[in-house]
């Protein structure tokens, strides 16, 4: 039940209570006026220590002080007019909200016992004796059975409402790092495709820019289309630009080609096995591996002859990127291209290793398994 629904419960059996002191022939001027006095006392009480202490786990010292306020202002109410006992129905339930449950037991016998106080002025007839066992009797068997269970749902549901409210706090902030991460990754990605086209087509430009001839200017204008390709791919999302309308063995042969004619060096490219189509997304790593293996032959190997070959078997694909320059020292750090090449070569379930003694040439290779679902790039 929502605080507002025992506010109404209390608002109801209040002013059941002044209704009885004012209706009550038995009693004088001045015992109504003191009736009506404390009862307004106790909602009074209520105002301004009562419902702020509901709820807040039995921290506060205010309802403790209200209960002790309830127990002083409506003893003598109950025993000027012993109808309105049938209040420590509600009373009674106010203790297990405000106070731990002992203490709340202890409040609620004195609650129902104090008004017995009166007998000890005036003898009850065996009526009033049984009347009052009866009506005590019921309400603290109501009070000490149902107090306690109806506190521990509340109090259940508010741990629910908790936790709910845990679990919603934490689920955004997994959504948060969720997007997060899926930016981190996208920046990763795109990172790569810039060094793996943009940059590496900038500094061939700038090689055959060095010694112009007018072969060497074609090829640098040839260059920087494809350039201006990759950048647009790159903003519409599209596949890569030397993949577009032609096949990985097409795209493998005419980048060897160009960098041969860059660099005046002997270039090749073979096929071995059954060609067949491979996923996009696997064209696209094989395509990016020989892109940045032909860019660190260019930048660090100083060969005179590269051979590039697409071998399918029936387990994977793997490309092979031979050049017989200065070689490659396995304890030189890896740059961001052959990181990145690594990475991408392992997300489709594959391999990359780069063998080669210095002085004895290098051979990239890289191998990615044939049970690869097309998704796209």
């Amino acid at each position: 039940m929502r605080l507002s629904g025992w506010e109404l419960l209390y608002l109801v059996a209040f002013l059941t209570a002044l209704f009885f002191v004012l209706s009550d022939k038995a009693l004088g001027t001045a015992e109504r006026v003191t009736g009506v006095v404390l009862l307004c006392g106790c909602l009074v009480a209520y105002a301004r220590l009562g419902r702020r202490a509901v709820g807040v786990g039995y921290r506060s010292w205010r309802g403790r002080a209200y209960v002790v306020l309830l127990i002083v202002l409506f003893t003598p109410v109950a025993a000027l007019c012993p109808p309105t006992r049938f209040v420590l129905f509600a009373l009674c339930a106010q203790c297990f909200m405000m106070i731990p449950k002992n203490q709340a037991r202890i409040a609620v016998i004195v609650f129902n016992v104090a008004p017995a106080l009166e007998f000890l002025a005036v003898p009850p007839t065996l009526e009033e004796l049984v009347v009052f066992l009866g009506v005590t009797g019921l309400v603290l068997t109501f009070a000490l059975t149902f107090g306690p269970w109806i506190v521990d749902i509340v109090g259940q549901s508010r741990e629910r409402a908790s936790l709910i409210e845990e679990l919603e706090a934490r689920r955004a902030e997994v959504a948060r790092l969720s997007a997060e991460r899926g930016a981190l990754a996208e920046r990763e990605r795109l990172a790569g495709e810039i060094h793996d086209t943009l940059a590496q087509g900038f500094t061939s430009i700038i090689m055959l820019l060095q010694q112009p001839d007018a072969r060497r200017i074609e090829l640098a204008v040839q260059t920087a289309r494809e350039n201006l390709a990759e950048a647009r791919t790159l903003i519409t999302e599209l596949s890569p630009a030397p993949l577009s309308g032609a096949t990985l063995e097409e795209a493998l042969e005419r980048i060897t080609s160009q960098f041969g004619e860059e660099l005046s060096v002997s270039a090749t490219f073979e096929i071995r096995g059954g060609s067949r189509a491979a996923p996009t997304k696997v064209e696209v790593v094989l395509l990016r591996a020989a892109q940045e293996a032909l860019a660190n032959v260019r930048k660090h190997a100083g060969a005179d002859a590269v051979a590039v070959t697409l071998e399918y078997t029936p387990e994977a694909t793997r490309l092979t990127v031979h050049d017989d320059g200065t070689g490659f020292a396995p304890s030189a750090a890896e740059g961001y291209g052959l990181r990145g090449m690594r990475t991408r070569v392992e997300q489709m379930g594959g391999t990359l290793t780069v063998t080669g003694p210095p002085g004895g040439g290098t051979d990239l290779v890289a191998v990615v398994p044939a049970d690869q679902p097309d998704h796209g790039a």
